[in-house]
């Protein structure tokens, strides 16, 4: 790049109003940290969790915490910003009558970090569209149908794919027998639409479903409940190719769970050493391209766009049964999908680069 082009201008949004806000904070640091800073002008905006919109320094410790310190963004840290809906110029405005900047430029590309409600679901990606901006990720119906676990199983298993029995409970609702008996127990309570496994409980005995249920509604109304599959928890990375020529798999890992808990829960993920992860998988070379396989099946089923995590089940029979699709993984420094691409050949620089150039290049509209 010579030195008179200009660096893509990135805004890299985090933080959210979802209870995954924490996780977009350090997944944006992580981020942030393997950015090429000779290609790539970022400006930091986190969105704290009543929805302000803030320009935030680099130094910034909600961008430098590790996993464990669990940041929040402030809004009275930074500059309140809005983004403008003309497509014709997309730019950040600053909100503050008092401030002397009053237009933050022309913004190139976003990179919306954001987990869960209010930024995975579809409704960031609206945004961005009506604003004329090119973003990272899928767009509104591929983020949205992910994000609610019901609508993904039926899409996935309407395109012939292979999904876990399960049922879902709306407010006011709870298990019929018919259901007990043919979920079985152990379940798995959690909410719909909601990631980073808050709210979610094991159940080994029905008298205690109606505290998951409560523990799962504090994210959503909409509960999930899943038959245990008994299986290795297998994790695999897709990414769209540069070429156009589709997407691409990641080689496959493996989540072994060593905590009290029984399963990958959020204290195991991203506060202690409560699980083992195993980068690749150790798989049989059949199982393990049809592991790759199903991933990109999936991805492809429900229109995802630049990247995704797809979340499975390999039986003692060698059979797969897929769990969940993450359209915006986790990036922090425990996260698995930039593990399972270092591990495939593509580094954290190199694999942040390559989902910037790959948003440049669908530039906006549909996906």
């Amino acid at each position: 790049m010579g030195a008179s082009t200009r660096r893509v201008r990135l805004v890299l949004l985090f933080g959210g109003r979802s209870t995954e806000h924490a996780i977009s904070c350090v997944s944006a640091g992580g981020v942030l940290r393997a950015l090429d800073r000779s290609r790539y002008d970022v400006i930091p905006v986190g969105i704290d969790p009543e929805g302000r919109w803030v320009v935030l320094p680099e130094d910034s410790p909600v961008l430098t915490a590790v996993s464990a310190d669990l940041p929040t963004v402030n809004a009275a840290d930074g500059i309140e910003v809005t983004l403008t809906p003309d497509p014709t110029k997309p730019r950040l405005l600053v909100s503050d009558p008092s401030s002397p900047l009053r237009d933050l430029g022309t913004v190139d590309v976003v990179f919306p970090l954001l987990h869960g409600p209010f930024g995975e679901d579809g409704t960031i990606q609206g945004l961005l569209d009506m604003s004329g901006l090119p973003y990272v990720g899928s767009g509104v119906f591929a983020s949205a149908t992910a994000m609610d676990k019901q609508h993904m199983k039926r899409i996935l298993a309407a395109s012939g794919l292979p999904v876990g029995p399960y049922t879902v409970v709306r407010p006011g609702q709870t298990l019929s027998e018919t259901e007990r008996e043919l979920l079985g127990l152990p379940v798995f309570v959690k909410p719909a639409r909601g990631g980073s496994s808050i709210g979610i409980s094991r159940v080994d005995a029905w008298a205690d479903l109606d505290t998951a249920f409560k523990a799962a509604r504090s994210s959503d109304p909409k509960v999930l409940v899943e038959a245990a599959i008994v299986g290795r928890e297998i994790e695999c990375g897709v990414l769209d190719r540069l070429d156009g020529s589709g997407p691409e798999a990641s080689v496959p890992a493996e989540i072994t769970v060593t905590s009290s808990a029984g399963f990958y829960d959020f204290e195991a993920k991203y506060v202690s050493d409560g699980a083992r992860l195993d980068v690749p998988a150790q798989l049989p070379h059949e199982l393990t391209e049809r592991v790759r396989a199903t991933a990109t099946a999936a991805y492809e089923a429900l229109d995802c766009a630049g990247l995704a995590r797809v979340d499975m089940f390999v039986t003692p029979a060698g059979d797969i049964v897929l769990n969940e699709v993450n359209t915006m993984p986790g990036f922090t420094s425990t996260s698995m999908f930039p593990q399972v691409w270092a591990a495939s050949g593509l580094d954290f620089a190199a694999l942040t680069d390559r989902l910037v150039q790959l948003a440049l290049r669908d530039g906006v509209g549909l996906r």
